[in-house]
């Protein structure tokens, strides 16, 4: 492809009277171009292909998942059509977004960018940097609730980066992806460098908790604390952070688990990270990984700073309590129950412990993820004796059958109803009783002076003066 000065040059050239071949000769380049050229049959500013667009069968895929992400990164995506067969190269793939107009505009995202930043010096084995990096959406099947999260250290130096996943971000779990993320980056800087998070520092003042100091001493580096506000101050870190979320997490599949995942990881970080490319401070060339293999890092102590992990979970109805991957065994009877599961960095057993602080059992633990069902004989035994104690070969009880309710559970709702009324629903009217107790006052009350009655019913009557005998007088007066 020829620069707009060789073209003009080569027209004015022609139209002296120049022949082709002499053109070639003082542009020193191909009389097959120059002719092309001069007929206008090439295009100034438009390479030819040099063959079959190798990008086109994939064009479709890019298409879709930039439809579906169009944050995308196009690494990521690199590596995606990489692992289907593209053989282009990252520039001839973001050539070809740009040629499509594959990525969709996001006009909240164009946004003005830019500011200043300075930079700071690194010396080779001075400083590492960690941070949290929560991730959104993982795996239903890890049990983890709506967010994971990864610990994420880089040395400054090189910009070798390491991250482990941990279901929670408090003190223990701090500590036990620290000295896993050491352990991977290969060794300890003099220095640690943190934000202000609360399992390390007080917010407010920076100052090192009493916590987290032997944690400290145990490893023997120096902690730093950034300044509020000032997140460039660990850049390594951070930018170790976005590529991470961008091309390892957002592409992750549903179906691994967290050691598959984590696995994963280790995987990308060799593969993506430790690839990238440096220059010395002489200049040369480099790669990260040869950068850091320079480093010189202390070796980190024998074992892990005792702290204790602890996790809940629950008993299940054959006896086991399911904590990272793996299940282990307590006695019968604790079906339902919470139990507490503790773990001391640095041992090869774990307790299941009660809400009351009783120890139900001690196991030894199992790589993470192993799926290993963890029994102990006795509680197996002691299982078996319980099923078959509640064991019976009696046929079930029918559902659909007629059982009122017995004499003995009438009695006692007459009871209860009697006890639980009033004194106005205690009440009963029942009109004979109250005509026999008429009669009764009747016949007890005194006869009316001056008059005598004999085998006589008087209802409603008043008799006086007179004398009835053997007669019966209703409803008249006299």
């Amino acid at each position: 492809m020829l620069a707009w000065e060789s073209v003009v040059e080569a027209k004015a050239l022609r139209a002296r009277g120049w022949s082709i071949s002499a053109i070639a000769r003082h542009l020193q380049i191909n009389r097959r171009t120059v002719r092309r050229y001069l007929s206008d049959e090439a295009t100034v500013g438009v390479r030819r292909s040099a063959g079959p667009d190798g990008f086109e069968p994939f064009a479709a895929y890019a298409r879709q998942r930039l439809v579906d992400d169009p944050h995308l990164w196009a690494s990521a995506l690199h590596d995606e059509l990489a692992e289907l067969g593209y053989r282009g190269s990252y520039p001839s793939l973001t050539r070809a977004l740009r040629a499509r107009k594959l990525r969709p505009h996001c006009e909240p995202c164009a946004t003005v960018r830019g500011r200043d930043v300075g930079i700071i010096a690194h010396p080779a084995g001075e400083e590492t940097q960690f941070d949290w990096l929560e991730l959104p959406d993982p795996p239903a099947s890890w049990g983890w609730g709506k967010t994971a999260h990864l610990l994420v250290g880089s040395l400054a130096h090189s910009s070798r980066w390491r991250a482990v996943l941990a279901p929670a971000e408090d003190q223990p779990h701090l500590i036990e992806a620290l000295d896993a993320v050491v352990r991977r980056l290969g060794g300890l800087t003099h220095r640690w460098r943190f934000d202000r998070m609360a399992t390390v520092c007080h917010p407010d003042s920076g100052r090192l908790t009493a916590t987290f100091g032997p944690v400290a001493a145990h490893y023997a580096v120096g902690i730093a604390i950034c300044p509020a506000r000032r997140g460039n101050r660990k850049g390594v870190v951070e930018k170790a952070n976005l590529t991470a979320a961008q091309r390892w997490w957002r592409t992750l599949a549903d179906e691994l688990s967290p050691a598959q995942a984590q696995a994963s990881l280790d995987r990308f970080c060799v593969r993506v990270g430790d690839s990238r490319a440096r220059r010395r401070a002489d200049g040369s060339r480099a790669t990260v990984a040869e950068l850091a293999d320079a480093e010189g890092l202390r070796p980190v102590p024998t074992g892990p700073y005792p702290a204790v992990l602890t996790a809940e979970g629950q008993v299940s109805p054959q006896g086991l309590v399911p904590f990272r991957g793996n299940r282990y065994s307590v006695g019968p009877g604790h079906a339902g129950e919470t139990v507490t599961v503790t773990h001391r960095l640095g041992t090869a057993t774990l307790d299941l412990v009660t809400a009351r602080g009783v120890v139900l059992a001690r196991h030894r633990r199992h790589p993470d993820s192993a799926g290993a069902v963890v029994r102990h004989d006795e509680h197996v035994a002691a299982l078996e004796r319980a099923v078959l104690a509640a064991f019976t070969d009696r046929a079930p009880c029918r559902r659909k059958l007629r059982r009122p309710p017995s004499a003995a559970a009438r009695a006692e709702a007459d009871r209860l109803r009697a006890a639980g009324a009033g004194p106005a629903e205690q009440v009963v009217i029942d009109f004979a009783r109250y005509a026999a107790a008429a009669t009764d006052r009747q016949r007890s009350a005194p006869p009316p002076t001056g008059t005598t009655t004999t085998g006589t019913t008087t209802t409603g009557t008043t008799t006086t003066g007179t004398t009835t005998t053997g007669t019966t007088t209703t409803g008249t007066t006299s």
